[in-house]
């Protein structure tokens, strides 16, 4: 059968049957009835050109890891099959094998992804190991604000990781989900308990109300503000009361104690008034009293000194605030008169300057007898023993010397 139109890749022949080359082989891919049997080549060879195209987009987006290696294999085997039986005009025994050089890159593409999840899911596991340990640690203890906040941290963490094998997957997560529970249970007795403790703390401190209430009238200034006091250490031993109930409470008690430790400021503020007079006059107490430093005669500053303290306690109290400040100028006088009175006895103690004394004489026959010891190993030539001597004697006499001045000082 004679062709009309002949292509590299195959012909046309007289009917119009369109064949295309494979090796020694063709294959009739259609037929071209009308028109320029050069045109109907053009036709086929486009139709091959489109073939190409895709096989080469293929390879892009296997070489740039767009496909997965079980999409790029079916990928693959849909092109392969087109490419087989395709009514095209070119090499497509070229094709196929384009297609066949695929098969490494995608196996290679699948061994990285097998080691890119297996890597993964060893970090999973050491993630999951950690998350299960951190919920365990969380478990044992009792930091009810923010151990909840952080267990549902962890399981949001636990969520984004990748699951690993059943058995290591279940058994993570037992260990994780037993950990947040046995939290979430004691969370929720703790808290049932402390509601319950709070429960009776309102109704202790109700009580305190009444009682500071009842107290607030009173002018017992002194007892009173004792029983304050009181009620205040009993409720805060009392505890926290329900939230929304505290403020409230704690207000009521407070202003009941407003009432009374008003009225106490307000009569002392009347007292000090009349007070005032009394600090003048122990301001000018104190100008006698200070008038007696430093203390040069003691015997003549003990007697203004008893007068003194006579005269101070005649004048009466003096407002709070000055107390501090008077009483403090007072005790320096009356410190200094006794610390010369504790140096005057010091300096003529009887019984110090006795054993003073007796220490001197002492030492005073210690150092005659060394002295003669002296002079009779001079005597005798010996030299070393006389040295011994002579160092103990310069000892001695340097102690009688301390002695002597010590004594001077009881004199």
């Amino acid at each position: 059968m004679s062709s009309v139109a002949e292509h590299p890749w195959g012909r046309v022949d007289a009917e119009g049957n369109v064949y295309v080359r494979s090796g020694e082989s063709e294959r009739l891919i259609g037929q071209w009835l009308s028109g320029d049997p050069e045109e109907g080549l053009t036709f086929y060879a486009r139709r091959f050109e489109g073939l190409k195209t895709e096989v080469e987009l293929l390879e892009k987006r296997l070489e740039g890891g767009a496909l997965s290696p079980d999409d790029a294999g079916k990928a693959v085997a849909k092109m392969r099959a087109e490419v087989t039986d395709a009514s095209a005009l070119g090499d497509l025994a070229a094709l196929e094998k384009r297609l066949d050089a695929l098969a490494p890159a995608i196996e290679k593409h699948r061994e990285e992804r097998r080691a890119e999840r297996e890597a993964k899911q060893a970090e999973a596991a050491v993630a999951k190991e950690r998350i299960a340990e951190q919920a365990e640690k969380i478990a044992e203890g009792s930091d009810w604000r923010h151990g909840a906040d952080l267990l549902r941290s962890l399981l949001d963490e636990w969520k984004a990781l990748p699951r690993l094998s059943k058995k290591a997957d279940d058994e993570l997560w037992q260990r994780f989900s037993s950990a947040r529970s046995g939290y979430t249970k004691r969370r929720k007795a703790h808290f049932a308990q402390q509601n319950t403790q709070r429960e009776a703390a309102a109704k202790i401190k109700e009580q305190l109300i009444v009682e500071a209430q009842a107290l607030s009238s009173s002018t017992e200034w002194g007892p009173t503000s004792t029983a304050y006091r009181d009620l205040m250490r009993r409720w805060k031993d009392a505890g926290s009361a329900p939230r929304n109930v505290e403020d409230k409470l704690w207000k009521r008690f407070r202003a009941a104690q407003d009432v009374f430790f008003g009225a106490r400021d307000a009569a002392n503020a009347e007292q000090d008034k009349e007070f005032a007079a009394n600090a003048e006059v122990k301001e000018a107490i104190l100008v006698d009293a200070e008038a007696l430093l430093p203390i040069t005669d003691l015997d003549a500053a003990r007697k203004a000194w008893h007068g003194i303290a006579d005269r101070w306690e005649a004048a009466g109290k003096v407002p709070r605030d000055r107390i501090k400040e008077l009483e403090g100028r007072l005790r320096t006088v009356e410190q200094a008169v006794k610390a010369a009175g504790e140096q005057e006895w010091k300096r003529t103690d009887p019984e110090k300057s006795a054993r003073a004394d007796d220490m001197i004489g002492k030492l005073q026959q210690a150092i005659d007898e060394t002295r003669a010891s002296l002079e009779k190993a001079q005597a005798a030539g010996n030299d070393k023993k006389a040295k011994e001597l002579q160092e103990k004697l310069e000892s001695q006499e340097s102690f009688l010397s301390m002695a002597k001045k010590a004594s001077s000082d009881y004199s």
